[in-house]
């Protein structure tokens, strides 16, 4: 382009001295050499192109410097929309990428194969590790992984988690089924009937409260959701069911009010300390514990225990997270950590998100990664005790590769 230009403002001084008749001289046409030098550098240029185009067209997302203007967070959701845990999701994740510096865009990808599986397996294989793409985690996905089952391509200790969410539940019995009590859950004549879902989901913290009480209890699995198991126990189909704290208030509240159920105990929370705590949003039901000391009037089994709250930890107190790849740029986790923490903490953001929280803090201090790093890390013999259970009491064999 510059020797074109050069030429031209040549040949305009030509013809302004020679006068207007005068044509300018031919250029002389490119030697051999020349033309395959050029060639060969437009090759280069052209296969330079190809194999780093995605450096020239897309350069990599500079979210290290406390800056996140111009990207977008990819958020991927391993479950179907319109869920619990895809509003989550999209609310919490509305709300950070608003508040961290830059106002980055979100978008959202659902992948709800295999009940969340499938999803997570493919953030972990393709996600970028640069603060832009974050995975979203919940019961679903931690139970497979905690029972190492075969399709399971992931593991959370290559993650590092940006914040967590957790949840409680309420165990209740149908009073028609001769259930008062927490004393009425053992040395019965007939079973109760609990409804389930699946042994292998949310249903398992429950499943082994039952098991750590000697409960008298049988199961019935393949409903389709809590909501379903509730309208169940109200027609007598089933005797025993627990919610999570953001449907008792609407589904099971007004049975305890006119006397068709009553509230047993609640599953409890895991503090900072790794004991096992009344639920802040239950403080008038007993935990497992509790009522494994009305009935017994001692402590339970040490091994039984810990196999509880271990699960109890996994699927509750820690129950959604918000992870990025561990190759994460430390700069950009802790930015992404430190603007939830703020934004969890101001009264605003508390007020709007009560009632997707369930009532429960959004949890993103510094010391976030070791504690959920510790309750993540589940030892050999929980998981054996875990999979005892489901093959002994349930007739389910995880096939372990």
């Amino acid at each position: 382009m510059t020797q074109h230009v050069d030429e031209e403002d040549v040949a305009t001084t030509a013809d302004e001295d020679a006068g207007p008749t005068q044509d300018p001289p031919e250029r002389p046409a490119p030697t051999p050499r020349l033309a395959g030098a050029v060639l060969a550098g437009f090759t280069a240029l052209a296969v330079g192109v190809s194999v780093l185009g995605g450096d020239f067209l897309n350069p990599a997302a500079s979210t290290a410097d406390g800056d996140y203007s111009g990207e977008t967070v990819e958020m991927m959701i391993p479950l179907a929309e319109g869920g619990g845990t895809d509003t989550w999701a999209r609310f919490v994740g509305a709300e950070l990428t608003e508040a961290v510096p830059g106002s980055p865009g979100l978008a959202p990808v659902n992948d709800d194969g295999g009940e969340g599986i499938l999803g997570t397996n493919h953030f972990m294989s393709s996600a970028k590790a640069d603060g832009t793409e974050v995975l979203v985690s919940t019961a679903s996905t931690v139970v497979p992984y905690l029972l190492d089952m075969p399709s399971v391509r992931y593991d959370f200790n290559d993650l590092r988690p940006i914040l967590a969410n957790g949840t409680g539940a309420v165990v209740y019995a149908r009073t028609g089924a001769g259930v008062h009590g927490i004393e009425d859950l053992v040395d019965r004549d007939k079973p109760l009937i609990f409804g389930g879902i699946a042994a292998t989901s949310l249903d398992l913290t429950t499943m082994l409260a039952f098991d750590l009480l000697s409960a008298d209890i049988d199961s019935t699995f393949g409903f389709e959701g809590r909501g379903p198991v509730n309208l169940a126990l109200q027609r007598g189909e089933v005797d025993i069911d627990y919610q999570t704290t953001s449907a008792y208030e609407p589904a099971v509240a007004p049975l305890i009010e006119d006397g068709t159920a009553v509230p047993l105990f609640s599953l409890g929370q895991v503090n900072e300390d790794g004991e096992i705590v009344r639920d802040p949003n239950f403080p008038d039901l007993p935990t497992v514990v509790e009522a494994y000391e009305k009935i017994y009037g001692k402590q339970p089994d040490p091994e039984a225990l810990e196999t509880y709250r271990a699960i109890l930890a996994l699927t509750y107190t820690y129950q959604k997270a918000l992870w990025v790849p561990e190759d994460t740029p430390d700069e950009a986790v802790e930015l992404l950590r430190s603007t939830a923490e703020e934004m969890g903490a101001k009264p605003e953001f508390q007020k709007s998100a009560a009632e997707v929280l369930g009532g429960y803090p959004l949890d993103a201090s510094p010391d976030l990664a070791d504690r959920i790093g510790k309750a993540y890390r589940v030892d050999e013999s929980v998981r054996q005790d875990v999979l005892e259970l489901l093959e002994n009491d349930y007739d389910i064999t995880i096939d372990q590769g």
